[in-house]
């Protein structure tokens, strides 16, 4: 028996995207809801970090500053990976920001907040975690030219 057009096209497109998968970047609808999980993540930091009434000169200053830990690629592509991908996890930026709130220093709080917006920030635009193998290889799509 034959299967039906329709079920061909998917078999295709899921072989494709699975190709994609497979390689270790996300791909099409994926890719679009983890950018808009990245804008959402930016949007409620900032929001919160104006709501507690931090300050912005500290925000301008520290935005950019987890980009610092690029530098670990000077190491080599493991050690870059695992420095980089340690100031660009939510996991390290929520402790932070909980543990600021909850034991009353709004330094930590602040910074956790700004880490957060950077990681959102860099997810809205296309910037994921990286794999060891290169700089430009990342969970949400190659970087860079190829």
């Amino acid at each position: 028996m034959r299967p039906a057009p329709m079920q061909i096209e998917f078999a295709a497109a899921d072989t494709a995207q699975s190709a994609q998968t497979d390689a270790g970047f996300v791909a099409g609808g994926v890719r679009a809801a983890l950018r808009l999980e990245g804008l959402a993540a930016l949007a409620a930091a900032v929001a919160l970090y104006a709501y507690c009434g931090f300050s912005w000169p500290l925000f301008a200053i520290l935005f950019l500053a987890p980009d610092l830990f690029m530098l670990g690629y000077l190491v080599g592509p493991r050690t870059g990976a695992a420095v980089y991908n340690f100031a660009h996890t939510y996991t390290v930026a929520l402790a932070l920001a909980l543990a600021g709130f909850f034991l009353g220093s709004p330094t930590a709080a602040a910074c956790g907040l700004i880490l957060i917006a950077h990681i959102g920030f860099d997810r809205a635009l296309g910037f994921g975690v990286k794999y060891t193998t290169a700089f430009g290889h990342s969970h949400l799509g190659r970087i860079g030219r190829r």
